[in-house]
Protein backbone atom coordinates (compact mmCIF):
# COMPACT_ATOMS: atom_id res chain seq x y z
CA UNK A 1 0.00 0.00 0.00
CA UNK A 2 1.50 3.32 -1.07
CA UNK A 3 1.04 6.73 0.57
CA UNK A 4 -1.91 7.75 -1.62
CA UNK A 5 -3.69 4.45 -0.97
CA UNK A 6 -3.22 4.85 2.78
CA UNK A 7 -4.55 8.41 2.64
CA UNK A 8 -7.56 7.43 0.53
CA UNK A 9 -8.40 4.59 2.91
CA UNK A 10 -8.01 6.78 6.01
CA UNK A 11 -10.28 9.48 4.58
CA UNK A 12 -12.86 6.91 3.47
CA UNK A 13 -12.94 5.33 6.96
CA UNK A 14 -13.20 8.74 8.63
CA UNK A 15 -16.05 9.82 6.39
CA UNK A 16 -17.80 6.49 6.89
CA UNK A 17 -17.71 7.08 10.64
CA UNK A 18 -19.23 10.55 10.23
CA UNK A 19 -21.96 9.21 7.93
CA UNK A 20 -22.88 6.64 10.55
CA UNK A 21 -23.33 9.11 13.37
CA UNK A 22 -19.90 10.02 14.73
CA UNK A 23 -19.60 13.65 15.83
CA UNK A 24 -15.85 13.60 15.16
CA UNK A 25 -13.36 10.98 14.06
CA UNK A 26 -9.64 10.44 13.68
CA UNK A 27 -8.18 7.59 11.64
CA UNK A 28 -4.65 6.32 11.22
CA UNK A 29 -3.55 3.77 8.62
CA UNK A 30 -0.13 2.25 9.31
CA UNK A 31 2.30 -0.30 7.93
CA UNK A 32 5.38 -1.80 9.53
CA UNK A 33 7.95 -4.39 8.57
CA UNK A 34 10.44 -5.70 11.14
CA UNK A 35 13.20 -8.30 10.82
CA UNK A 36 15.19 -9.67 13.77
CA UNK A 37 18.20 -12.02 13.79
CA UNK A 38 20.01 -13.61 16.76
CA UNK A 39 23.15 -15.71 16.27
CA UNK A 40 24.43 -17.79 19.17
CA UNK A 41 27.23 -20.35 19.28
CA UNK A 42 27.68 -20.15 15.52
CA UNK A 43 24.06 -20.89 14.74
CA UNK A 44 21.02 -18.80 13.94
CA UNK A 45 19.09 -18.85 17.19
CA UNK A 46 16.21 -16.73 15.97
CA UNK A 47 15.13 -15.27 12.64
CA UNK A 48 11.83 -13.42 12.60
CA UNK A 49 10.17 -11.32 9.92
CA UNK A 50 6.90 -9.62 10.72
CA UNK A 51 4.78 -7.36 8.54
CA UNK A 52 1.74 -5.61 9.88
CA UNK A 53 -0.85 -3.34 8.32
CA UNK A 54 -3.52 -1.79 10.47
CA UNK A 55 -6.10 0.92 10.96
CA UNK A 56 -6.76 2.78 14.21
CA UNK A 57 -10.03 4.65 14.64
CA UNK A 58 -10.88 7.21 17.32
CA UNK A 59 -14.63 7.72 17.44
CA UNK A 60 -16.44 10.57 19.20
CA UNK A 61 -20.22 10.51 19.59
CA UNK A 62 -21.75 13.33 21.62
CA UNK A 63 -18.75 13.54 24.01
CA UNK A 64 -18.51 9.78 24.19
CA UNK A 65 -15.21 8.31 23.06
CA UNK A 66 -13.85 4.95 21.95
CA UNK A 67 -10.68 3.91 20.16
CA UNK A 68 -10.33 0.63 18.31
CA UNK A 69 -7.96 -1.08 15.88
CA UNK A 70 -8.12 -3.69 13.15
CA UNK A 71 -5.70 -5.45 10.81
CA UNK A 72 -8.41 -6.35 8.28
CA UNK A 73 -8.24 -3.57 5.68
CA UNK A 74 -10.82 -4.96 3.23
CA UNK A 75 -13.39 -2.23 2.73
CA UNK A 76 -16.45 -4.39 3.34
CA UNK A 77 -15.00 -5.57 6.66
CA UNK A 78 -13.81 -2.08 7.51
CA UNK A 79 -17.30 -0.74 6.96
CA UNK A 80 -18.66 -3.18 9.54
CA UNK A 81 -15.79 -2.36 11.90
CA UNK A 82 -16.50 1.38 11.70
CA UNK A 83 -20.26 0.97 12.04
CA UNK A 84 -19.88 -1.28 15.08
CA UNK A 85 -17.37 1.13 16.63
CA UNK A 86 -19.78 4.04 16.29
CA UNK A 87 -22.66 1.96 17.66
CA UNK A 88 -20.54 0.78 20.60
CA UNK A 89 -19.42 4.30 21.45
CA UNK A 90 -23.04 5.32 22.07
CA UNK A 91 -23.14 3.04 25.12
CA UNK A 92 -20.21 4.69 26.87
CA UNK A 93 -20.41 7.42 29.49
CA UNK A 94 -20.26 11.04 28.42
CA UNK A 95 -17.07 12.92 29.14
CA UNK A 96 -17.21 16.67 28.48
CA UNK A 97 -13.46 16.82 28.01
CA UNK A 98 -13.32 14.38 25.11
CA UNK A 99 -12.87 15.68 21.58
CA UNK A 100 -10.32 16.28 18.86
CA UNK A 101 -7.73 19.02 19.42
CA UNK A 102 -8.54 22.57 18.45
CA UNK A 103 -7.17 22.96 14.88
CA UNK A 104 -5.02 25.89 16.04
CA UNK A 105 -2.71 23.32 17.63
CA UNK A 106 -2.11 21.47 14.38
CA UNK A 107 1.12 22.06 12.43
CA UNK A 108 1.01 24.66 9.68
CA UNK A 109 3.37 22.55 7.63
CA UNK A 110 4.70 19.05 8.16
CA UNK A 111 6.91 19.07 5.09
CA UNK A 112 10.65 18.78 5.45
CA UNK A 113 13.28 16.18 6.14
CA UNK A 114 14.02 15.10 9.69
CA UNK A 115 16.41 12.52 8.26
CA UNK A 116 14.64 9.57 9.85
CA UNK A 117 14.29 7.41 6.71
CA UNK A 118 17.21 5.50 5.21
CA UNK A 119 16.58 4.69 1.54
CA UNK A 120 19.26 1.97 1.67
CA UNK A 121 16.83 -0.11 3.74
CA UNK A 122 15.12 -1.27 0.57
CA UNK A 123 18.38 -2.79 -0.73
CA UNK A 124 19.04 -4.89 2.38
CA UNK A 125 18.78 -8.65 2.09
CA UNK A 126 18.34 -11.23 4.82
CA UNK A 127 21.85 -12.55 4.27
CA UNK A 128 23.23 -9.08 5.09
CA UNK A 129 21.36 -9.08 8.38
CA UNK A 130 22.54 -12.58 9.29
CA UNK A 131 26.12 -11.70 8.36
CA UNK A 132 26.23 -8.77 10.76
CA UNK A 133 24.71 -10.73 13.64
CA UNK A 134 27.16 -13.58 13.00
CA UNK A 135 30.18 -11.24 12.93
CA UNK A 136 29.17 -9.76 16.26
CA UNK A 137 28.60 -13.16 17.89
CA UNK A 138 31.85 -14.68 16.64
CA UNK A 139 33.97 -11.68 17.65
CA UNK A 140 32.39 -11.61 21.11
CA UNK A 141 32.87 -15.37 21.65
CA UNK A 142 36.53 -15.13 20.66
CA UNK A 143 37.32 -12.28 23.05
CA UNK A 144 38.16 -14.50 26.03
CA UNK A 145 38.13 -18.13 27.15
CA UNK A 146 36.16 -16.98 30.21
CA UNK A 147 33.14 -16.25 28.02
CA UNK A 148 30.51 -18.99 28.24
CA UNK A 149 27.87 -17.48 25.95
CA UNK A 150 27.75 -14.74 23.35
CA UNK A 151 24.84 -13.62 21.22
CA UNK A 152 25.01 -11.27 18.27
CA UNK A 153 21.76 -9.54 17.38
CA UNK A 154 20.62 -7.40 14.50
CA UNK A 155 17.23 -5.94 13.66
CA UNK A 156 15.73 -3.30 11.45
CA UNK A 157 12.28 -1.91 10.84
CA UNK A 158 10.48 0.31 8.36
CA UNK A 159 7.23 2.04 9.25
CA UNK A 160 4.84 4.35 7.43
CA UNK A 161 1.61 5.96 8.60
CA UNK A 162 -1.06 8.46 7.57
CA UNK A 163 -3.34 10.18 10.09
CA UNK A 164 -6.46 12.25 9.34
CA UNK A 165 -8.90 14.11 11.61
CA UNK A 166 -12.41 15.18 10.71
CA UNK A 167 -11.66 18.78 11.77
CA UNK A 168 -8.89 19.32 9.27
CA UNK A 169 -5.67 17.58 10.27
CA UNK A 170 -3.71 15.38 7.89
CA UNK A 171 -0.17 14.19 8.42
CA UNK A 172 2.11 11.36 7.42
CA UNK A 173 5.34 9.83 8.65
CA UNK A 174 7.94 7.38 7.39
CA UNK A 175 10.98 6.09 9.22
CA UNK A 176 13.57 3.36 9.58
CA UNK A 177 15.33 2.04 12.68
CA UNK A 178 18.42 -0.18 12.82
CA UNK A 179 19.76 -1.99 15.88
CA UNK A 180 22.87 -4.11 16.44
CA UNK A 181 24.03 -5.53 19.77
CA UNK A 182 26.03 -8.17 21.62
CA UNK A 183 25.16 -9.93 24.88
CA UNK A 184 28.01 -11.68 26.66
CA UNK A 185 28.00 -13.98 29.70
CA UNK A 186 31.17 -14.94 31.58
CA UNK A 187 31.92 -17.59 34.21
CA UNK A 188 32.95 -16.42 37.64
CA UNK A 189 35.10 -18.61 39.90
CA UNK A 190 32.38 -18.32 42.53
CA UNK A 191 29.91 -19.92 40.14
CA UNK A 192 28.21 -16.69 39.13
CA UNK A 193 27.37 -15.75 35.56
CA UNK A 194 27.90 -12.00 35.15
CA UNK A 195 26.77 -10.59 31.84
CA UNK A 196 26.69 -7.31 29.95
CA UNK A 197 25.93 -5.88 26.57
CA UNK A 198 26.85 -3.27 24.01
CA UNK A 199 24.75 -2.01 21.13
CA UNK A 200 23.51 0.87 19.05
CA UNK A 201 20.14 1.99 17.68
CA UNK A 202 20.14 4.42 14.76
CA UNK A 203 17.97 5.79 11.97
CA UNK A 204 20.61 5.07 9.30
CA UNK A 205 22.42 1.76 8.93
CA UNK A 206 25.76 3.42 8.27
CA UNK A 207 25.62 5.04 11.71
CA UNK A 208 25.67 1.70 13.53
CA UNK A 209 28.80 0.84 15.50
CA UNK A 210 31.20 -1.61 13.87
CA UNK A 211 30.51 -5.27 14.70
CA UNK A 212 34.00 -5.77 16.16
CA UNK A 213 33.62 -2.78 18.47
CA UNK A 214 30.20 -3.92 19.68
CA UNK A 215 31.54 -7.41 20.41
CA UNK A 216 34.72 -6.29 22.15
CA UNK A 217 32.96 -3.70 24.28
CA UNK A 218 30.30 -6.17 25.43
CA UNK A 219 33.03 -8.68 26.30
CA UNK A 220 35.11 -6.06 28.13
CA UNK A 221 32.16 -4.97 30.23
CA UNK A 222 31.17 -8.52 31.14
CA UNK A 223 34.74 -9.52 32.03
CA UNK A 224 35.07 -6.45 34.26
CA UNK A 225 32.31 -7.91 36.45
CA UNK A 226 34.32 -10.98 37.46
CA UNK A 227 34.71 -11.08 41.22
CA UNK A 228 31.65 -8.94 41.98
CA UNK A 229 30.90 -8.33 45.64
CA UNK A 230 28.91 -6.17 48.01
CA UNK A 231 30.64 -3.32 49.80
CA UNK A 232 29.90 -1.45 52.98
CA UNK A 233 26.69 0.56 52.94
CA UNK A 234 26.99 4.33 53.11
CA UNK A 235 27.00 7.59 51.18
CA UNK A 236 29.28 7.74 48.14
CA UNK A 237 29.99 9.98 45.23
CA UNK A 238 27.93 8.45 42.44
CA UNK A 239 29.09 8.64 38.82
CA UNK A 240 26.46 7.26 36.42
CA UNK A 241 27.64 6.49 32.89
CA UNK A 242 25.72 8.03 30.01
CA UNK A 243 23.84 5.00 28.65
CA UNK A 244 22.75 4.07 32.18
CA UNK A 245 21.68 7.55 33.28
CA UNK A 246 18.53 7.27 31.14
CA UNK A 247 17.01 5.05 33.80
CA UNK A 248 17.15 7.85 36.38
CA UNK A 249 14.94 10.09 34.30
CA UNK A 250 12.18 7.51 34.14
CA UNK A 251 11.55 8.50 37.75
CA UNK A 252 10.42 11.87 36.36
CA UNK A 253 8.39 10.66 33.40
CA UNK A 254 5.06 9.97 35.12
CA UNK A 255 5.25 12.96 37.55
CA UNK A 256 5.75 15.27 34.55
CA UNK A 257 2.55 14.04 32.85
CA UNK A 258 -0.78 15.84 32.76
CA UNK A 259 -2.45 12.65 33.94
CA UNK A 260 -0.41 12.60 37.18
CA UNK A 261 -1.06 16.32 37.75
CA UNK A 262 -4.82 15.92 37.32
CA UNK A 263 -4.95 12.88 39.57
CA UNK A 264 -2.82 14.55 42.24
CA UNK A 265 -0.20 11.84 41.98
CA UNK A 266 2.79 13.98 41.00
CA UNK A 267 5.43 15.28 43.38
CA UNK A 268 6.07 17.99 40.75
CA UNK A 269 2.53 19.39 41.01
CA UNK A 270 2.65 23.13 41.67
CA UNK A 271 6.38 23.34 40.95
CA UNK A 272 6.23 25.20 37.64
CA UNK A 273 9.04 27.79 37.51
CA UNK A 274 10.36 26.58 40.84
CA UNK A 275 13.74 24.96 41.39
CA UNK A 276 13.47 21.20 41.73
CA UNK A 277 17.06 20.21 40.91
CA UNK A 278 20.65 21.37 40.68
CA UNK A 279 21.63 24.27 38.44
CA UNK A 280 23.49 21.63 36.41
CA UNK A 281 20.17 20.17 35.23
CA UNK A 282 19.03 21.59 31.90
CA UNK A 283 16.84 19.25 29.87
CA UNK A 284 15.08 19.98 26.56
CA UNK A 285 12.48 18.04 24.58
CA UNK A 286 13.36 18.41 20.90
CA UNK A 287 11.17 16.61 18.32
CA UNK A 288 12.94 18.38 15.44
CA UNK A 289 16.33 16.73 15.98
CA UNK A 290 17.73 15.34 12.75
CA UNK A 291 18.14 11.55 12.88
CA UNK A 292 16.45 11.52 16.28
CA UNK A 293 14.84 8.24 17.28
CA UNK A 294 11.70 10.12 18.38
CA UNK A 295 11.74 12.95 15.84
CA UNK A 296 8.33 13.98 14.48
CA UNK A 297 6.34 16.86 13.01
CA UNK A 298 3.32 16.08 15.20
CA UNK A 299 2.51 13.85 18.15
CA UNK A 300 -0.05 11.05 18.44
CA UNK A 301 -2.88 13.57 18.81
CA UNK A 302 -1.81 15.72 15.86
CA UNK A 303 -0.33 18.50 18.03
CA UNK A 304 2.43 20.39 16.24
CA UNK A 305 5.87 19.37 17.40
CA UNK A 306 7.85 22.09 19.12
CA UNK A 307 11.06 22.26 21.05
CA UNK A 308 10.49 23.06 24.70
CA UNK A 309 12.62 23.20 27.83
CA UNK A 310 11.62 20.83 30.63
CA UNK A 311 14.23 21.98 33.17
CA UNK A 312 16.43 25.06 32.95
CA UNK A 313 19.27 25.16 35.48
CA UNK A 314 17.11 23.06 37.78
CA UNK A 315 13.90 25.09 37.33
CA UNK A 316 10.84 23.27 36.01
CA UNK A 317 9.59 24.93 32.80
CA UNK A 318 7.08 22.55 31.18
CA UNK A 319 4.97 19.46 31.77
CA UNK A 320 3.89 16.86 29.23
CA UNK A 321 0.20 17.74 28.95
CA UNK A 322 -1.98 16.14 26.29
CA UNK A 323 -5.25 17.57 24.95
CA UNK A 324 -7.56 15.61 27.26
CA UNK A 325 -5.78 16.38 30.51
CA UNK A 326 -5.06 19.92 29.36
CA UNK A 327 -8.82 20.51 29.20
CA UNK A 328 -9.34 18.94 32.61
CA UNK A 329 -6.58 21.03 34.15
CA UNK A 330 -7.40 24.24 32.30
CA UNK A 331 -3.88 24.22 30.86
CA UNK A 332 -2.56 24.67 27.34
CA UNK A 333 -1.55 21.29 25.90
CA UNK A 334 2.13 20.79 25.17
CA UNK A 335 2.48 17.24 23.86
CA UNK A 336 1.23 13.82 24.80
CA UNK A 337 4.58 12.09 25.21
CA UNK A 338 8.34 12.86 25.25
CA UNK A 339 10.25 12.98 21.99
CA UNK A 340 14.03 13.36 21.84
CA UNK A 341 15.36 14.54 25.20
CA UNK A 342 18.67 16.41 25.19
CA UNK A 343 20.79 17.92 27.95
CA UNK A 344 23.14 20.82 28.41
CA UNK A 345 26.48 19.08 28.63
CA UNK A 346 29.60 19.88 30.61
CA UNK A 347 33.26 20.08 29.70
CA UNK A 348 34.66 16.72 30.79
CA UNK A 349 34.43 13.11 29.69
CA UNK A 350 33.51 10.15 31.86
CA UNK A 351 37.18 9.15 32.11
CA UNK A 352 38.19 12.64 33.22
CA UNK A 353 35.51 12.71 35.93
CA UNK A 354 36.49 9.19 37.00
CA UNK A 355 40.13 10.20 37.53
CA UNK A 356 39.09 12.84 40.06
CA UNK A 357 36.91 10.43 42.04
CA UNK A 358 38.62 9.82 45.39
CA UNK A 359 36.02 7.46 46.84
CA UNK A 360 32.91 6.67 44.85
CA UNK A 361 30.92 4.27 42.75
CA UNK A 362 30.67 4.15 38.97
CA UNK A 363 27.14 2.93 38.22
CA UNK A 364 27.07 0.91 35.00
CA UNK A 365 23.60 -0.58 35.24
CA UNK A 366 20.32 -0.44 37.15
CA UNK A 367 18.47 -3.60 38.13
CA UNK A 368 14.72 -3.45 38.60
CA UNK A 369 13.54 -0.92 41.13
CA UNK A 370 10.49 1.20 41.73
CA UNK A 371 9.49 4.79 42.28
CA UNK A 372 6.52 6.63 43.74
CA UNK A 373 5.28 9.41 41.45
CA UNK A 374 3.36 11.07 44.30
CA UNK A 375 6.28 11.39 46.73
CA UNK A 376 9.31 11.03 44.46
CA UNK A 377 10.74 8.24 46.59
CA UNK A 378 12.65 5.56 44.69
CA UNK A 379 14.82 2.46 45.11
CA UNK A 380 16.85 0.66 42.42
CA UNK A 381 19.41 -2.11 42.33
CA UNK A 382 22.76 -1.28 40.74
CA UNK A 383 25.84 -2.90 39.28
CA UNK A 384 29.10 -1.07 38.79
CA UNK A 385 32.61 -0.45 40.06
CA UNK A 386 34.05 0.79 43.34
CA UNK A 387 36.44 3.64 42.58
CA UNK A 388 39.29 4.80 44.81
CA UNK A 389 41.74 7.55 43.90
CA UNK A 390 40.55 7.59 40.32
CA UNK A 391 40.94 3.83 39.78
CA UNK A 392 38.32 1.09 39.59
CA UNK A 393 39.30 -1.36 42.33
CA UNK A 394 36.40 -3.82 42.50
CA UNK A 395 33.20 -4.74 40.66
CA UNK A 396 30.12 -4.55 42.87
CA UNK A 397 26.59 -5.95 42.79
CA UNK A 398 23.68 -6.73 45.11
CA UNK A 399 23.64 -3.07 46.12
CA UNK A 400 20.92 -0.52 45.68
CA UNK A 401 20.42 3.21 45.79
CA UNK A 402 17.41 4.81 47.37
CA UNK A 403 16.17 8.26 48.20
CA UNK A 404 13.94 10.99 46.84
CA UNK A 405 14.07 12.27 43.26
CA UNK A 406 14.11 15.95 44.23
CA UNK A 407 16.96 15.36 46.65
CA UNK A 408 18.86 13.22 44.14
CA UNK A 409 18.72 15.79 41.35
CA UNK A 410 19.61 18.59 43.77
CA UNK A 411 22.85 16.63 44.39
CA UNK A 412 23.85 16.69 40.72
CA UNK A 413 27.30 18.32 40.74
CA UNK A 414 28.63 17.68 37.22
CA UNK A 415 27.37 16.74 33.77
CA UNK A 416 29.63 15.04 31.25
CA UNK A 417 30.31 16.03 27.65
CA UNK A 418 29.25 12.60 26.32
CA UNK A 419 25.53 12.41 25.43
CA UNK A 420 24.44 8.86 24.62
CA UNK A 421 23.57 9.00 20.92
CA UNK A 422 21.79 5.66 20.54
CA UNK A 423 18.57 6.50 22.36
CA UNK A 424 15.84 9.13 22.16
CA UNK A 425 17.04 10.19 25.63
CA UNK A 426 20.55 11.49 25.05
CA UNK A 427 21.81 11.50 28.60
CA UNK A 428 25.42 12.39 29.38
CA UNK A 429 27.36 10.90 32.29
CA UNK A 430 26.20 12.39 35.60
CA UNK A 431 28.04 12.90 38.90
CA UNK A 432 26.03 13.08 42.13
CA UNK A 433 27.29 13.92 45.59
CA UNK A 434 26.31 11.93 48.68
CA UNK A 435 24.06 9.17 47.29
CA UNK A 436 23.07 6.43 49.74
CA UNK A 437 24.10 2.89 48.72
CA UNK A 438 23.09 -0.18 50.70
CA UNK A 439 23.20 -3.97 50.44
CA UNK A 440 20.15 -5.55 48.84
Amino acid sequence: MNEKERLDLAEWAMNHALKNGASEAAVQVRSERRIEVDVREGKIDRLVEAQQHGLDAEIYVDKRFWTNSTNDLRKDELAKFIEESVAGTRYLARDEYRGLPDPRYYPDNSEGDLKIFDASYEKLETRDRIKMAREIAEAARAASDKIVAATGSYSDSHNEAIRVHSNGFMGGSRGTVFDASADVTVKDESGGRPDDWCGATTRFRKDLLAPAFIAQEAARRALAKLGQKKIESGQYLCLVENRTARRLFRILQEPLSGRALQQKSSFLDGMMHKQVGSEKLTMVDDPTLEKGLASRFFDGSGLAARTMPIFEQGYLRNYYVDVYYGRKLGMEPTTSWPSNVTFETGARSLDAMLKDLKQGILVQGFIGGNSNSTTGDFSMGISGLLVQNGQAVAPIHEMNISGNARELFSRLVEVGNDPYMYSSMRTPSLLFDGVHFSGM
